[in-house]
This record gives C-alpha cells, sequence and structure tokens, in this order.
C-alpha cells in the first residue's frame, strides 16, 4: 500500500477536453491509453500495486461544453522513471468520446518543499528555544554598574534613611520621597539623593536641609504634596 511519506516527486498535468466529462473518465483514460506502453516495469497499475505509485488526484471544471482540470500523481520512482510516466500521460488522445488534450505542467520534487518547512520550523524553535540565552555584553556590563551603584546606598541618622554615598560630602542634595527613587538615580550616577520615605519629614533631612542647598523632587499626588 503506498504511503503518503514516501513520495518522491509530484506530476502536475493539465488537461482540456471537448466535451463533458468526469473524474472517472479521466482516471480510466490515464489506465486505459497508457497500459503497456513503457514496458511491464512502468506499467502503472503494477506500480500502484507495488506502492511506487500513489493515489491519481483529478480536479476538473465544465463550461462552454469542455471540462478543463488537473490532475496529480504521486510518485516515489525515481526522476527518469518519473519523466516517463510523465511523458506518457501526454499521449492521451480522447478521453471517453472526446478529443483530449494532456500537457504536464510541472514535477515537484515533495522534499525540496519538505525542506522548506523543516528549515522554516527549525528558525521558529531557535528563536523560541535559545533567544534568551543570548548573551549581550552591553547588557552584562550594564548590570554590573547597576548593581555597584545601588550597593553604595547608604542609611543615614538614627531613622537610618536610604541616601546616595556622597550626601553628606556634597554641598546640594536632592529630596526625594522613596527608596526606589534613591536607587534609581543611582543607576544614572547620581550619588547625592536622600529619600523621605513617608510624610513626615525624618529630622535628618531636616538637618541636612540647613546646611546645604536642597532640591526636592517629589511625585504630584498627595504624598508628594504633603
Amino acid at each position: 500500500m503506498y504511503s503518503q511519506e514516501g513520495t518522491k516527486y509530484q506530476i502536475i498535468i493539465n488537461f482540456e477536453t471537448e466535451g463533458i466529462v468526469e473524474k472517472s473518465d479521466v482516471i480510466g483514460a490515464i489506465f486505459g491509453q497508457t497500459e503497456g506502453l513503457l514496458g511491464e516495469e512502468l506499467d502503472l497499475r503494477d506500480l500502484q500495486r507495488s506502492g511506487r505509485v500513489g493515489r491519481i488526484d483529478v480536479k476538473t471544471a465544465s463550461k462552454g461544453g469542455n471540462t478543463k482540470g488537473e490532475i496529480v500523481i504521486h510518485s516515489s520512482l525515481d526522476k527518469a522513471e518519473t519523466a516517463l510516466l510523465a511523458a506518457s500521460i501526454e499521449t492521451i488522445e480522447r478521453v471517453g468520446p472526446c478529443a483530449s488534450q494532456f500537457r504536464v505542467a510541472k514535477i515537484e520534487d515533495s522534499r525540496i518543499e519538505k525542506r522548506k518547512k523543516l528549515i522554516d520550523r527549525a528558525k521558529e524553535i531557535l528563536i523560541m528555544s535559545f533567544d534568551e540565552g543570548l548573551i549581550d555584553t552591553n547588557d552584562l556590563i550594564d548590570d554590573v554598574r547597576q548593581h555597584s551603584r545601588i550597593e553604595k546606598m547608604v542609611e543615614l541618622g538614627e531613622e537610618k534613611v536610604p541616601a546616595g554615598p556622597n550626601v553628606m560630602d556634597s554641598d546640594a542634595i536632592i529630596v526625594v520621597e522613596g527608596r526606589a527613587d534613591v536607587i534609581n538615580l543611582l543607576k544614572y550616577g547620581i550619588k547625592n539623593a536622600v529619600a523621605v520615605e513617608g510624610t513626615n519629614i525624618p529630622q535628618t533631612i531636616v538637618d541636612l536641609c540647613r546646611t546645604k542647598t536642597a532640591t526636592a523632587f517629589v511625585d504630584g499626588d498627595r504624598g508628594g504634596d504633603l
């Protein structure tokens, strides 16, 4: 029994008949008019029985008293044998009582199409499975730098106010709302920020503001207003 998985080539043939014919008429003409043409080894019936040729697909469309259509034959023969089989179909001159013309449109290599699908799928798998593991040197450097800056955050006074490492030595300070703001500023190299962390200003920050130029960076919400 023929398996589509074993298909090497697909013979695609266009045909036209001077009259209305059915699919069964076309298939009958194929078997009947090619019988014995290529000898016993390439007899179409025997090739199908041995599984070297698969099913014969026929599509038809009738219009104006004529029929046009397409035939697809699945072959696991080699190139030369497949070409001979295709050429034999072109010798068909009649389908039933109707004069006909058969022409090979092309022979497709099924394995090439499978390879294309395989390559496309491999690309998808590659992106899906391995992309997250790619290492960008610049990203690594940035991560290390940011970590280094975050590690330099200090705590000031009895309230343990989060602050950048340069707050005590700087003539000016930046007052922000929370610890996250100090960390974000450290990421960009700003080391003189100090966080209020709440609505009550710690005494440590009050004392700093008396001796240093202070700039407040706060959100426009209720906490910032307070």
